[in-house]
């Protein structure tokens, strides 16, 4: 299947040169390197990355001036925001019964914006409500349960992560609570999404992955960040399919399936084209979510030293560049979901957008046109803000 101008070997050898580290690249990098210290802040966002999106919301430049603005605008950037949290989260199917789940995903993306908020203005009020959030959860919260607990797990635990990340490595005001939040992390969010759920649709154990690698970078915990990679890169070629993958799609290592069972696993899908998803054919918002998880551990790890974009360039670029150009009106041929699919990919290309075009040089005309269309990213589940921090910020 013709790609968004596919990938050259020059720019294969680009993504290499670009990498943060000289042993990071497209084959996983050796032990002694994945040994290092993690640097912080480095949960999805790095200081260079902070540094560069405040000074372009201070001046004014786009697109993160309309980023910030929105931002600031939202109801999660309230000084008035008050937290609910609960001892238990329940959450069944399509979080219903929706016991603290709206508001615990609620909650964690309030303490990122307040968190974000902080290091643009330098206001101690910001931070102290991103504190006075995380506090409040960490002094109740003991379990998730139900259906949704994994994924619920994994979208609340991915954003209180990163707002964690950011006050504890740059507030300076203190942070008498933090060893608790840690605890928190580490106890009731970490042990639901370490170990992935493989036979799920692959959003979840992206998704998953996502939560728990941030998480680990936070505890610094390097057991859980390698275990939590080792499953993203079985997943990953489980859920976007290649040609050299052979006829039909890989399953996930953990959860072997062949023949119709696989099928049934691919929504009924049996032609398959590079850049097609494991959830294409159920609908694009899933499909989404689980492309831009995949994104969001990879950068995570890109701050970490290990390039993990280099081992799935085509895949990844594949991937966005199949759905975006459906959501930008290209006729849907009738091999397809049966000719009609369920677009809403929403705002989700930004951070693999920003590696693929803005660090390795590739073009992605369609991806471009579809990331810029939907600017300024706003917030959501386990999606926060993504125009502000990394659009064209390598």
């Amino acid at each position: 299947m013709k790609r968004d101008l596919a990938a050259t070997a020059a720019t294969l050898l680009a993504t290499t040169l670009l990498s943060p580290t000289p042993t990071a690249s497209a084959a996983p990098s050796s032990p002694r390197a994945q040994a290092a210290p993690f640097t912080h802040p480095g949960v999805l966002v790095s200081r260079s990355q902070l540094d560069v999106m405040r000074q372009r919301a201070l001046a004014g430049t786009q697109p993160q001036k309309s980023a910030y603005d929105a931002m600031r605008a939202s109801s999660y950037a309230s000084l008035s925001w008050t937290p609910k949290p609960r001892a238990v989260v329940e959450c069944g199917p399509s979080s219903n019964p929706n016991l603290g789940c709206t508001d615990e995903r609620a909650d964690g993306i309030a303490a990122y914006t307040h968190a974000l908020i902080w290091y643009v203005t330098r206001d101690d009020r910001y931070a102290r409500k991103a504190i006075q959030i995380m506090d409040a959860w960490s002094a109740v919260l003991t379990d998730h349960t139900g259906h949704n607990a994994p994924l619920q797990t994994g979208w609340a635990g991915a954003s209180f992560a990163r707002a964690g990340e950011i006050v504890k490595h740059t507030y300076t005001g203190g942070w008498a609570q933090a060893g608790r939040f840690a605890t928190m992390l580490r106890t009731v969010h970490l042990p639901e999404v370490v170990n992935g759920r493989g036979c799920t649709n692959g959003n979840w154990e992206l998704i998953m992955m996502g939560a728990a690698t941030g998480i680990a970078v936070f505890l610094d915990d390097r057991a859980s960040f390698d275990k939590a990679v080792g499953i993203w890169r079985g997943r990953v070629p489980a859920y976007v399919y290649q040609t050299s993958d052979g006829a039909t799609p890989k399953a996930p290592p953990n959860c072997p399936k062949t023949g119709s069972a696989l099928i049934a696993y691919w929504q009924g899908q049996s032609t398959f084209a590079d850049g097609l998803a494991q959830e294409t054919c159920r609908d694009f918002g899933h499909t989404g979510w689980g492309l831009e998880a995949a994104a969001h551990v990879a950068e995570t790890a890109w701050h970490q030293g290990l390039n993990l974009y280099g081992e799935v360039q085509k895949r990844l670029t594949d991937g966005f560049y199949f759905h975006t150009r459906y959501e930008m009106g290209t006729a849907v041929p009738s091999w397809l979901c049966g000719g009609s699919v369920k677009p809403g990919l929403g705002p989700t290309t930004e951070v693999h957008f920003n590696h693929y075009r803005n660090r390795a040089g590739i073009e992605m005309a369609t991806t471009q046109r579809y990331t810029e269309s939907k600017r300024p990213a706003g917030a959501n589940y386990f999606l926060a803000w993504e125009t502000l921090t990394h659009a064209n910020n390598p």
